[in-house]
């Protein structure tokens, strides 16, 4: 007869799956995971330092877990104790600085994240892209004109129907942020979350997203 191979995550067998089991481990901890009662897969962790999510390894006993911005993604770590693995996520969650992170939970690999940022990334890459793209060959004038700031280049850019958007950190899709409309009179709009639109002229149009992104 043969023998039936042995489950490697019972513990989420048992709590009918890996999201489920994260909730229950973070209740038995009082800790905070952050993920919803309705969600069925960790595959989004909403963070202020980007999403977090968890896999699971085939045919071994080892949680991944992996951080990451649309577009962009670093392994940072895996594990085969549950427990810990919730604790450094709510660790992440509470904004423990990333060198105390390393510290206290020895399965997480951060040299390749924080040195992306140190880097400049992705912002930097996100740049290329856009400035590279011919699908926004239109903004490409408007690209380069808020690239050539040494202030504005370090936000992170997207475009949203047409409009640039600036971003103070690209690892938190809240954090201060403008989009800019090309009008093609001389004139731009622009537009900061909980304000109503700004008539800009071109002239002032640097000077102004300077001191609505950073100031």
């Amino acid at each position: 007869m043969e023998a039936r191979e042995e489950d490697p995550y019972p513990d989420v067998t048992a709590a009918g799956g890996l999201a489920r089991a994260l909730r229950e481990e973070a209740a038995r901890r009082g800790r905070d995971t952050g993920l919803p009662p309705w969600a069925t897969d960790p595959l989004a962790i909403d963070t202020t330092r980007g999403y977090l999510s968890v896999d699971l390894a085939p045919g071994e006993r080892l949680f991944r877990l992996r951080v990451h911005i649309p577009d962009f993604g670093w392994d940072i770590g895996s594990t085969d104790d549950l427990g810990a693995l919730v604790e450094a996520i709510a660790a992440w969650r509470e904004g423990v600085p990333y060198g105390e992170l390393a510290s206290r939970f020895g399965f997480l690999d951060l040299d390749g994240f924080t040195g992306a940022l140190a880097a400049g990334e992705p912002t930097a890459t996100q740049w290329a892209g856009l400035l590279s793209s011919a699908y926004y060959r239109e903004q490409r004038d408007l690209l380069r004109r808020l690239h050539a700031d040494g202030t504005l280049r370090n936000a992170f850019p997207t475009m949203t129907h047409r409009a640039v958007r600036l971003r103070v950190d690209p690892m938190h899709w809240e954090s201060r942020q403008v989009l800019v409309y090309e009008r093609g009179d001389g004139h731009y709009e622009v537009l900061r979350a909980g304000t109503a639109r700004t008539e800009v002229p071109d002239d002032d149009l640097i000077a102004h997203l300077r001191e609505a992104l950073y100031e």
